[in-house]
This record gives C-alpha cells, sequence and structure tokens, in this order.
C-alpha cells in the first residue's frame, strides 16, 4: 500500500501503483482537502464570480453560470472534453495518470470534496482502469481530453479496460465493486481535468525504466568491446577524470567492472591496434551525455509529479488565482530531451552490431555464423536496429516547437506535451530491442571466442541470456530470440542479474 500525501511520491512507487499496488491518503492531506472545499462552498454561498466554479471554461469564460446549473456545468463538461481518439493508453500508465492527479489533489488548493479523493482512490484499489484513448491532448490547458476520458468513469460513464484489453462499460464495473457513480460539484470537474497528469504518467514510467535501461547498455556495451578486442585505456578513471562528468565517470567504471577477470581482455593487450572506433572507446562520452539527461529528466519529472497543476488556486478565500500551472511545457521539453537521450543509445548501439556482424572489421566469422554462405547467421538482425533507430530519429524530432492556439485564441501557446510523452515511451520500446539485438549478438561472438572466458559481468550476461536464448549453430527464426531478449531486458533482470556479480551504478 502506497500512502498519498502530494509531496513525496517518487519513481518507484510511480511504478508499483502503474503494476497494481492500492493507495491510501494521509489524513493530514485530506484535512487540507476538507479546508480547500469549504472555501468553494463559501464562494458559492456569497454568489462570487470565479472562473470554473460560476464561470464556462476556456473561451467562455466571460458566461457566468447561475447557481442551479453549476452541477450541471461540471458533467457537462467531462463529457464535452472526452474528444479522445486512437488506441488507448496501456492500463500500468493510465493507472499511473490516476495517482498523480489524486496526488496533485492532496495540495489542498483544488477544492474538491474529499469523496472525489476516495473515488479515485476506489479506482486504483478495485483496479477498475478507464480507456483512455492516446491521442487529442494539445498539453495545455493540460491533458484535458484524456483525463477526462479517466474521470467518465468515476461519474459512471464511459468505459473500461480489462486485464484482456476489452472494453466494458464503466457503469457494471462500478456497480460489480460496490461502488457508486460520483456526482460531481462545483469546481470538481475542472479541477480533474485541467492538469498534466497523463503527460507526466506517461513519463515517469518511461524515465523509471530508462534509468536501468542505461545501466543494462553499459553491461552489453561492455560485453561488445570484450568480444570486439577493443582497449579498456580510453575507461581509466584517471583519463575520465579529466572531463569529470558523473555519467562519464559512471558508464566507464561500469565497463571495467563488468570486464573484470576477462581472459579475452587479457588475450590481446599487447596487440598493434592503435585506436578503436568511436562506437567502442567513445561509450562513456555518449552513454554519459544520455546519463546527464536522464538525471536532468528524473528531477523534473519528480517535481511534477509532486506538482499542483490545476487552476484556478485556492491560495485563501481572498486568494483565486488563475494561472497557467496546467501548461505543460515543462514536460515536454523533457520528454523531447528524454526521447532523444534514448535515441543515442540506440544509435551508437546499432554501430556496435554492424561491427559485430561485419567481417570487415570485426575478426570474427561473417554474421556470427560458423558457416557462412549456406547461412546467413545474424545478417538480418542489423537491418531491424537500422529500421528502428531511423525509425527513433523520426520520433525524436521535437513535439515541444509546435503550438496551434485553440478555445478561439484564448488558449494561444500550448505544449504538446502529451506528444512528447508518448513518442518518447516509443522511442524505449525501440531502444530496448536495439540493444537487446546487440546482446544476442555480443553473446553469439563469445561463443567462436571460448575457451577463453569473459569478464565477471560480461559473462553473467552471457549466461543469463543462454537460459532463454541458444546459441546459433545454424540459421533459424530469429524474432522470437529477439522479443525475449527484449524481455528480459524491459524485466530489469539483466541488470538485476549482473549486479550479483559486480557493482552496476
Amino acid at each position: 500500500m502506497i500512502e498519498l500525501d502530494g509531496s513525496s511520491l517518487d519513481l518507484t512507487s510511480l511504478k508499483r501503483i502503474a503494476d497494481g499496488e492500492s493507495v491510501t491518503v494521509s489524513a493530514n492531506a485530506m484535512a487540507k482537502v476538507q479546508v480547500s472545499r469549504k472555501i468553494v462552498d463559501r464562494l458559492i454561498s456569497e454568489d462570487r464570480v470565479v472562473y470554473g466554479i460560476t464561470t464556462g471554461f476556456g473561451h467562455l469564460c466571460n458566461t457566468r453560470i447561475g447557481k442551479k446549473d453549476l452541477r450541471r456545468l461540471q458533467t457537462n463538461l467531462i463529457r464535452s472534453h472526452a474528444t479522445g481518439v486512437g488506441e488507448p493508453f496501456t492500463r500500468p500508465e493510465v493507472r499511473a495518470m490516476i495517482a498523480i492527479r489524486l496526488n496533485s489533489l492532496l495540495h489542498g488548493v483544488s477544492g474538491v470534496r474529499p469523496v472525489v479523493i476516495d473515488g479515485l482512490s476506489d479506482l486504483l484499489s478495485n483496479d477498475i482502469i478507464p480507456r483512455v484513448p492516446q491521442q487529442g491532448s494539445v498539453g495545455a490547458s493540460g491533458d484535458l481530453a484524456p483525463l477526462a476520458h479517466i474521470m467518465l468513469v468515476l461519474i459512471g460513464e464511459g468505459e473500461v479496460l480489462d486485464p484482456d484489453g476489452n472494453r466494458i462499460p464503466a457503469g457494471p464495473c462500478l456497480k460489480k465493486a460496490g461502488l457508486k457513480p460520483l456526482a460531481l460539484e462545483a469546481k470538481e470537474g475542472l479541477a480533474l481535468i485541467n492538469g498534466t497528469s497523463v503527460m507526466t504518467g506517461v513519463l515517469g514510467l518511461a524515465v523509471e525504466r530508462a534509468l536501468d535501461l542505461a545501466k543494462a547498455a553499459d553491461i552489453i556495451a561492455a560485453f561488445s568491446l570484450e568480444v570486439l578486442k577493443g582497449s579498456t585505456a580510453p575507461f581509466a578513471p584517471d583519463f575520465l577524470a579529466l572531463r569529470p562528468y558523473k555519467g562519464i565517470m559512471q558508464v566507464g567504471e561500469n565497463v571495467l567492472a563488468c570486464l573484470s577477470g576477462s581472459q579475452i581482455r587479457e588475450s590481446h593487450i599487447d596487440c598493434g591496434k592503435v585506436q578503436d572506433a568511436y562506437s567502442l572507446r567513445c561509450i562513456p562520452q555518449v552513454h554519459g551525455a544520455s546519463r546527464e539527461a536522464l538525471r536532468h529528466i528524473e528531477e523534473q519529472v519528480l517535481i511534477e509529479m509532486n506538482s499542483v497543476t490545476d487552476n484556478p488556486i485556492l491560495l485563501s478565500e481572498n486568494r483565486i488565482i488563475s494561472g497557467g500551472h496546467f501548461h505543460g511545457q515543462p514536460m515536454a521539453l523533457v520528454g523531447d530531451y528524454l526521447g532523444i537521450a534514448l535515441a543515442e543509445f540506440a544509435s551508437i548501439s546499432e554501430r556496435r552490431i554492424d561491427r559485430l556482424l561485419n567481417p570487415l572489421v570485426s575478426g570474427l566469422s561473417p554474421f556470427l555464423t560458423p558457416e557462412p554462405g549456406v547461412n546467413s547467421g545474424l545478417m538480418i538482425v542489423q537491418y531491424t536496429a537500422a529500421s528502428l533507430v531511423s525509425e527513433n530519429k523520426i520520433l525524436a524530432h521535437p513535439a515541444s516547437v509546435d503550438s496551434i492556439p485553440t478555445s478561439a485564441y484564448q488558449e494561444d501557446h500550448v505544449s504538446m506535451g502529451t506528444i512528447a510523452a508518448r513518442k518518447a515511451a516509443r522511442i524505449l520500446q525501440h531502444t530496448a530491442q536495439v540493444l537487446a539485438i546487440e546482446w544476442v549478438c555480443a553473446a553469439q561472438a563469445c561463443e567462436s571466442l571460448q575457451p577463453l572466458q569473459p569478464g565477471r559481468g560480461t559473462k553473467a550476461a552471457w549466461e543469463l541470456l543462454r537460459r532463454y536464448i541458444p546459441a546459433l549453430t545454424e540459421d533459424r527464426i530469429l524474432s522470437p530470440d529477439l522479443e525475449s531478449a527484449k524481455e528480459i531486458l524491459s524485466k530489469g533482470e539483466l541488470v538485476k542479474h549482473v549486479s550479483k556479480f559486480v557493482r552496476i551504478k
């Protein structure tokens, strides 16, 4: 059970919630929610003009709404804004979105009732996960369309996505769980959908996975360096300290740790090779730069996960600010940055794949097959990697540089942050697959170097892969192998296993 309080949600907890863990709410946070709601009730009783409470929305902000229509206003807001299209977000992503929206409301400046907090918590506890189309958000005012699809379920409408991916009407799901649809009061519909929780949920899960993938990239790169008989001199700590980025130093330490005790490395120490290709000797600089990016992205996403992204904000009865915390620009920029940083892991990995397979530079059997000619070996896996890397280059074009005015020019600059987040999540998947292909290739190369043994870390990586994928002795269908290797990576098993033998930072 994860306790939410508005300010301490981290990536590990978000992942646990996404994977199915329930949430509870701290008593102090709920007390703040109650105080905030009293402000809304007082504003209504005094018949004051406040955006989104007693007025319309967007361009209709100057349209006064009478008391008898305040509830209708909020329900109509949810229905009218549920305009998403396309394939749905995954269930874990939607769970993360709900948790982040809930966490934002716990600051107690949004004016919702405690029953709304309970309603969101109940969706997670009962695993009632709304079906949320991916397309339709421009990232300001927040993620209106996708959040509206989530909140439809809260009021007993819309659709739920079951564990098998089936679309089910929300009403019967609530009834089966013993839950009643929520009747929204003034301000609540706006508070529920006016925020960045969708883009932040997608990015939070992507960053959590990317941080592990960065470590896996170091392990796999070390394996390629080893079997290609590359020099470890460019990884020496005193050399890397001359350019003292933390990311560069971490990568160097990881590579050397993985290669410790390597007989393959010892076999070519006095060789006549002058220097290695960039994809080998620049591993610390390239991987390290992406690690520096991930560090910044993680910091920004954590801030957003624990922020208020609502509007208007009720600081007190006399300080109600209609501002711009819903604007997704902070997440839009880091979403684009995440995609670029991940794409570089894949880009340099593909170059190492080519060197492993290319007999002109590898010193190994062509395409790593024992019998080239009648067998093509791993020739075509490089095509797959090249295809994914090329697609990443297209996806890495920034979404945040675009803006299209909405709501009759009232919302005249938007972030496109949700597009940036979705692109980054796709690039993450592609990059994991490219690294998995490199892992398969490096392991196959290692077979031909026996009886020489790899290092402590790379041997662990080799043995782990062989639990699932046998060495290639005769051509076979390789797609299942590539998918299996990616699945191992995506579950974090490579880093977890290698960390039993060497320290991976």
